[in-house]
């Protein structure tokens, strides 16, 4: 059986499965989850993949769900889903709109909603591993589908390979995953190289001596200070980072003082670096560093300041001959609506599961908006202003196509090495 022939075979049911995965989707919508307390969500991955057949293993790293099938000799290909929400209140009016709240880590509770979409990508593996599960004898080798908790904190999968993943599933020739993003729905797009950055959490507390406001003089300001450092941290990347190099410096917090006539004792930035390759973050992790500790110098600061390092998210950079044997398989059976997937400046932790493996992978992006909606913000310039992102209270993806298109991608993508003539060992 041909590529096209076993991709035809595993979807030729997805008509018949349409309305489940539309229901699953609204109802993780409603029900969102955040990372590492992903409990409903993981259970119902569960328990269908056992209702299908496979294997499966749950609460690895806390939360993560594994299902392996095997069809006799063959490659062994691993497709990845994110299942964690966000700390965000809903605001997108739909019926089935989250009313959730969830504690964080800081053990605030907060509203809760899938603002990133990874309740597209539960439900379209549910989808895809089902279809897999019913067709037996489109493909043959071993699929493993998993899901990961805790996308968002960059903590998940590095929780999955400490709690022995690599023990605990087939060894993989190959890691598959997919996001949502704000394009229009029905697209597909595939990148080689780097397609999402690495970043870089740090909190930078710069210390000062507190007093009255009245008498600034006797006081060194850490407001001012903070004030100093967020102006000189964006020369950072206009003058010290060539043009060519995409790098982003970001100061997302500013936390100073509690009243009007008051100069506090310290100041707190917190900050998100962004970067594509070691050479390029090291540089700015340094020019950073330098300028914090400069201007707390110029300042008369009676502390050193202190910077910590909170979390960093690896780049992802996907393989060249994988990306181009999915590519290729997009190009075929999406026609048209498979493109080029721009770089993106967002990070993603699913490097570390192929990385834990020793083993390539892809990663590519498909659309969620409606495409009529699109093209009106496409033809009046407005799509960074009237097309909600990921992480915006209004991202809301478009049930269809989107949904279609993500169990097609991941069939397509893992019948690539799975189908009965692929012949195809690691690429």
């Amino acid at each position: 059986m041909t590529a096209e022939a076993s991709v035809d075979a595993v979807l030729s049911g997805l008509d018949g499965i349409r309305p489940d995965v539309e229901d699953l989707y609204r109802d993780l919508h409603a029900h969102p989850e955040l990372g590492l307390a992903e409990h409903r969500t993981a259970a119902k991955a569960a328990e269908a993949l056992r209702g299908f057949g496979y294997e499966v293993t749950t609460g690895i790293g806390g939360t993560g769900v594994t299902g392996v099938l095997r069809r006799g000799s063959g490659p062994t290909v691993m497709l990845r889903a994110d299942m964690d929400a966000l700390p965000v209140r809903e605001a997108t009016g739909l019926p089935y709109a989250s009313t959730a709240t969830g504690t964080g880590a800081d053990g605030v509770r907060r509203p809760v909603m899938h603002a990133c979409g990874h309740d597209v990508h539960v439900a379209c593996m549910v989808g895809f591993a089902r279809l897999m599960a019913a067709a037996t004898g489109a493909w043959r080798g071993t699929l493993v589908v998993l899901f990961q908790p805790s996308e968002e904190p960059g903590d998940g999968a590095r929780a999955m390979v400490e709690d022995g993943l690599t023990d605990k599933v087939p060894r993989p020739d190959v890691v598959l995953a997919q996001h949502v993003l704000p394009y229009p729905a029905g697209y597909v797009g595939t990148r080689a190289g780097s397609v999402l950055s690495a970043a870089d959490n740090l909190r930078v507390t710069l210390r000062g001596r507190g007093g009255h406001g009245s008498a600034p003089q006797a006081a060194v300001d850490p407001v001012v200070m903070a004030a100093m450092c967020v102006l000189r941290l964006q020369t950072v990347v206009s003058r010290e980072t060539a043009a060519t190099t995409p790098a982003v410096v970001t100061v997302g917090s500013v936390q100073a003082g509690t009243g009007p006539n008051i100069i506090p004792d310290e100041a707190v930035l917190q900050l998100n670096v962004r970067t594509y390759d070691q050479e390029t973050r090291g540089r700015v992790l340094a020019a950073i560093e330098r300028i914090v500790r400069a201007e707390a110098q110029a300042s008369g600061a009676p502390a050193e300041p202190e910077i910590e390092h909170l979390n960093a998210f690896p780049p992802t950079v996907n393989d060249a001959d994988v990306t181009a044997r999915v590519a290729d398989a997009f190009a075929a059976h999406f026609g048209d609506a498979a493109h080029t997937l721009p770089l993106q400046t967002a990070s993603e932790d699913m490097s570390e599961l192929p990385n834990a493996f020793g083993v390539p992978y892809t990663y590519w992006g498909i659309g969620g908006t409606d495409p009529e909606r699109f093209a009106e913000a496409e033809r009046k310039g407005t799509v960074g202003q009237d097309i909600p992102t990921n992480h915006s209270s209004s991202f809301a993806p478009v049930l269809q196509p989107t949904l279609d298109t993500g169990v097609r991608a991941l069939a397509v993508a893992a019948l690539a090495w799975l189908s009965t003539d692929s012949g195809a060992g690691p690429a």
